[in-house]
């Protein structure tokens, strides 16, 4: 039981709790029960793993006690053997241990578990319940047989899974790892710093900055992580990831970033040193005119059309920068580099100095969804080098794709970092523009108005005459289009079928 599981086995045995489930609920509601689960079985574990080891230093049950309470505390039967050992009505125990948690560690834990119906028998009957709690309980989820970076990669599969299972509700619920790796390579998040997405999901943007920060060998204890979520069972999820990956500090709010910003400081939004964000695209069903009299000045570049709320987010995001430390990466699609409606913006935008760097993505990096998209970089404060003039990127081609997935592979982040650290002119895949060059093409954004296609260059002994090559083409046509009489000449030999029986 108390064996370390390998990443195939915690995969398989994370998987094989929503296989359960298949042809009693959607595959898009599996996560609102799945993750509380799972979630609720690694608290118990790792309590019980923390009181055993302070048991056998001491063999003081009360001092084992509080050592496990020191991490969070799991109130008396509110435990994952107190649910297991229910003899019915198992919804309604599991739900009063989740409230019973949340309620003895508000500070961590609150909303975490989500609002699952699970006192709803028709939907999720004891037996089905049962058969759940029996599963989750085939393996031990202490820190020992699971550590936290192994279970986050366990937590980041099932995301992706659901995704995947899902169909219709995965661009809004996972965003390619390796993109969002690059993003935060791309920030250089640091120790002490804080971190925001105000977009935040399943919070998967929020731990490749913690990553980065661990890679680099910084220490993240000091950091701050911080987010918001429009869909109350996601910003749950979120919450669990960043437990289940050792985060101490970490706020997730719930509801609308436009509508209500959750952090705040006094009259004004809160500032914070790394923004990143995967906005919901283009959605029209915003309020704009409570953005024309924005309380929190959000609108210092415009007002966004009805139809297009991506400045909205954008003009969120860089009021929520820090201004001396601020830096922020944003995922967009490409519509809001050159859109004639939102041209006023960008002037203002290019005029303040703020974009550093736009990025162009190849195709497919978004599950379900064959789209490109592009990155805007900018910083509050621009290295004096980099001041007044903006890196266009064309990394279309950088780009892989394996069983129907795209992805960024380390070459490719590699390229696009060296590119954006340098921040020189590279042919065909770089180009440093002045924002006056920018300003006079009417503050147009677009990547491939400044980074030009190379032309292929041809041997001498390859070159054919334009004679030559209108030849060839003409045979071609003739060839093609004679196929084409015979064709022609078969179907019209071929008689209706009520003729043949006459």
């Amino acid at each position: 039981m108390t064996d370390h599981l390998s990443q195939r086995e915690l995969e398989s045995y994370l998987w094989g709790a929503a296989t359960l489930l298949r042809g009693l609920v959607d595959a898009s509601d599996y996560k609102q029960y799945i993750f509380p689960l799972m979630f609720f079985k690694r608290l118990s574990d790792v309590w019980d793993e923390d009181y055993q080891e302070a048991l056998d230093e001491t063999g003081d049950e009360g001092y084992a006690t509080a050592t496990a309470n020191d991490r969070f505390v799991i109130p008396e039967e509110a435990h994952w053997n107190d649910v297991r050992s229910a003899p019915k009505d198992v919804g309604r125990a599991l739900l009063s241990a989740f409230l019973a948690i949340e309620a003895a560690n508000p500070e961590r834990l609150q909303g975490v578990f989500g609002n699952a119906p699970w006192t709803d028998k028709g939907q999720m009957p004891d037996a089905t319940l049962k058969n759940l709690i029996e599963h989750c309980s085939k393996h031990d989820l202490t820190l020992a047989a699971v550590p936290e970076d192994e279970l986050g990669n366990g937590y980041e599969y099932l995301i992706k899974k659901f995704a995947d299972d899902s169909g219709h509700t995965a661009q809004e619920f996972y965003t390619n790892r390796t993109l969002v790796h690059l993003m935060a390579q791309m920030l250089q998040p640091k120790s002490g710093e804080s971190i925001y997405d105000p977009t935040c999901g399943t919070g998967g943007m929020l731990i490749s900055c913690l990553a980065e920060v661990k890679r680099r060998g910084g220490e993240t204890r000091t950091m701050g992580l911080y987010g918001q979520e429009l869909i109350t069972i996601t910003a749950a999820i979120a919450r669990m990831n960043l437990v289940i990956h050792g985060v101490s500090d970490f706020q997730i709010s719930s509801g609308n970033t436009l509508a209500a910003p959750a952090f705040a400081e006094g009259d004004a939004l809160r500032t914070f040193d790394v923004v990143l964000a995967n906005p919901p695209y283009s959605i029209k069903k915003w309020n704009r005119g409570a953005w024309e009299k924005d309380v929190w000045g959000r609108n210092f570049l415009g007002t966004p059309p009805q139809g297009r709320a991506d400045y909205a987010f954008f003009q969120h995001i860089l009021q929520s920068m820090d201004p001396e430390t601020g830096r922020c990466a944003i995922l967009f699609p490409h519509g809001v580099l050159f859109r004639n409606e939102e041209a006023e913006m960008r002037r203002k935008l290019i005029e303040a100095d703020l974009v550093e760097c736009v990025l162009g993505l190849g195709p497919g990096l978004f599950y379900n969804s064959p789209m490109e998209a592009c990155v805007i970089v900018c910083r509050s404060r621009k290295p004096a080098e980099r001041q007044g003039r903006i890196l266009f990127i064309d990394a279309v081609a950088e780009i892989a794709r394996e069983r129907a997935q795209s992805f960024l592979r380390d070459a490719h982040q590699a390229r696009v970092l060296a590119a954006y650290k340098a921040f020189e002119d590279a042919p065909g895949f770089a180009a440093v523009v002045s924002t006056a060059d920018v300003l006079a093409a009417e503050a147009n954004l677009s990547i491939a108005r400044y980074v030009k296609k190379q032309k292929p260059v041809v041997a001498a002994e390859d070159a054919i005459t334009l004679a030559a090559a209108w030849g060839a083409f003409d045979a071609e046509g003739r060839e093609f289009w004679t196929g084409m009489d015979g064709l022609v000449d078969m179907l019209d030999g071929l008689a209706p079928a009520e003729d043949a029986d006459a």
